[in-house]
């Protein structure tokens, strides 16, 4: 519009937007730095047990489906290991079960019928074999229990009883994956925490991929499930439970609107993420960054300010990208979150083909700063009041990603008029 306002309407979701000029100047816009009072110092705590995802409170979650170490020079994998042995090493992330899940394991027993796999029965009864692996078990039941308010108390009175409530842990579908750290190792405040941005790349890429590990878990698990949804949602106001870094994984029996409305589009033109995606954002400038597997650009039609990051791959599926494929991709939105900044509250969203779909979407994870707050107006009309432009956002973290590059903290990737544009760069279609 001549005044500056750009109306935008999301080509995926059919969300109404309005960029209103100098809305990203609202006091509270930009975190907790702006406006906010001064952070706290973190103080003499012991900074290894500040919540119950740090690493001197292992027992304070669901036993290990599997943790990822850094020992001499080298990663490695340590899947299910017995409670004894938590404390043999360091775990730099870790995947567990989500005491608190959203689609529970008794629904998928009521509403389908489903049993644990044999090698899940045997796991657990291993566990609780143990005296740790029992005395755990009993604590976090306990604690579970006290906090849902359970009627019938929170003591477990009997040994079917305790198997029973701690059938979640290991067969259940919603999951946990878990950073080490907790706050900075140089940091003096609590705003000094360990974002995705924080990691290094070796490190965020091992987040990634103990990630698309756990998506195909639980689908070899749970035959039942269409669709596993990939989310993290970084500090309170995106509505984590924890200041600590984490992502979760929640398997469940259909699409969502979301997905069906995207593979309703694709069976009608399978190339629509290149025309309306990545073709369009090279129409209007908005291709920020890329490698030679995945590209960053900035989503249109967005109720909050949304860098989109497409995989350039074949492949459709987050588990069925290659290593380089998926370091691709974890490359990119690692340096996406480092020029984002950790003091700003995000929700990281991806999306992919479901298991069952016989249309093909590319990989691509959303980053959503949530830096306002829908309001009346928005409820009333439709219309989304995104406090800034698509051109702002992209003016914001260009000449980000060039200091964060020069200082060698993110991939060499390209940046701005670096980035090779050509048409139909997402290769999905060629797998349709």
């Amino acid at each position: 519009m001549p005044d500056g306002t750009v109306k935008q309407i999301n080509p995926f979701t059919g969300n109404e937007v309005w960029a209103v000029p100098g809305r990203a100047s609202k006091p509270s816009q930009f975190g907790r730095g702006n406006g906010a009072p001064e952070p706290e110092p973190i103080g003499d705590i012991d900074r290894l047990a500040v919540c119950s995802f740090c690493e001197k409170r292992y027992f304070e979650t669901s036993p290990e489906k599997s943790r990822w170490v850094f020992r001499e020079n080298r990663w490695s994998e340590l899947p299910e290991l017995p409670a004894a042995e938590y404390f043999n090493s360091v775990a730099e992330f870790r995947r567990v079960a989500n005491l608190f899940e959203i689609v529970t394991l008794d629904y998928w027993k009521k509403n389908y019928g489903y049993v644990l796999p044999k090698h899940e029965l045997e796991r657990m009864q291993a566990y609780l074999g143990s005296p740790i692996g029992h005395k755990h078990l009993e604590d976090v039941v306990a604690y579970k229990r006290s906090y849902i308010k359970d009627p019938q108390g929170n003591a477990i009175t009997n040994e079917e009883e305790l198997l029973r409530f701690s059938e979640p842990f290991f067969g259940g579908c919603h999951e946990l994956i878990t950073a080490r750290q907790h706050y900075r190792p140089d940091g003096g405040t609590e705003r000094d925490l360990v974002s995705s941005g924080v990691l290094n790349g070796e490190e965020h890429y091992y987040y990634f991929r103990i990630t698309v590990d756990a998506i195909r878990a639980i689908i070899e698990r749970n035959r039942y499930v269409r669709y596993v949804s990939v989310f993290q949602n970084w500090l309170r106001e995106a509505g984590a439970s924890f200041d600590h870094l984490h992502k979760q994984l929640v398997g469940i029996d259909e699409w969502g609107a979301s997905i069906s409305r995207q593979v309703k589009m694709l069976k009608e033109d399978p190339n629509v993420f290149n025309e309306y995606g990545a073709n369009f954002a090279a129409m209007y400038n908005l291709i920020f960054a890329e490698n030679e597997y995945a590209m960053a650009l900035v989503g249109i039609g967005h109720r909050f300010p949304t860098i989109e990051i497409f995989s350039k791959s074949v492949h459709d599926r987050p588990y069925e990208h290659s290593l380089e494929e998926l370091r691709g991709m974890s490359d990119l939105v690692h340096a996406c979150h480092a020029a984002t900044g950790a003091e700003i509250s995000c929700n990281e969203e991806w999306y992919y083909s479901p298991v069952d779909a016989v249309v093909k979407m590319p990989w691509h994870v959303l980053i959503k700063w949530r830096i306002n707050v829908t309001a009346g107006f928005e409820g009333g009309t439709s219309i989304y009041i995104n406090p800034m432009t698509p051109h702002e956002m992209r003016d914001r973290i260009v000449p980000r990603l060039y200091a964060l590059r020069d200082a060698g903290i993110i991939a060499p990737i390209r940046i701005a008029e670096e980035c090779r544009i050509e048409p139909n760069p997402l290769k999905y279609v060629m797998s349709s």
